[in-house]
């Protein structure tokens, strides 16, 4: 499921700590993987046919689409043509913290949907620590809301 970009800020501004949870029980499991995906194919079948490489994503990135389309935090929206989110996830010292939460689903959100066009970008998002971040800077967020 895919949230409408037009009443995303008050649904997503609406979870409970409990409607966050099983995307912060990944957050250990992220951080104790090692391997996030693999590359298959990539040589001649058994009739003789060249199969192209692909990526396999590994369990937990598995999960993770699992979960932030089930919460969901996926927003419907044109994530191709968000400028200000390429810039954020191109600098490799961004601090997500001065990003609002609606703001990191999207970052998400963006991550998620180009893997749909560039195989292997969210295994990536994942091997460079990217999505770890992101969901670390979601967990203090929402922790931080809900303290009180």
């Amino acid at each position: 499921m895919m949230l409408n970009e037009q009443d995303c800020v008050d649904r997503i501004n609406a979870y409970t700590l409990k409607d966050w949870q099983p995307l912060f029980a990944l957050i250990p499991r992220i951080e104790s993987t090692s391997t996030f995906g693999e590359c298959v194919g990539g040589d001649k079948n058994e009739k003789g046919y060249f199969q192209l490489p692909y990526i396999v994503p590994g369990p937990v990135v598995s999960q993770f689409c699992e979960i932030v389309y089930g919460i969901p935090i996926v927003i419907g929206f044109d994530w191709g043509s968000w400028s200000e989110g390429r810039e954020i996830l191109s600098d490799t010292n961004v601090d997500f913290d001065t990003c609002d939460l609606v703001t990191k689903c999207k970052l998400i959100t963006a991550i998620v949907r180009n893997d749909r066009f560039c195989e292997g970008a969210l295994v990536a998002a994942f091997e460079s620590g990217l999505i770890l971040k992101i969901l670390k800077s979601i967990e203090k967020e929402v922790k931080a809301e809900n303290c009180c």
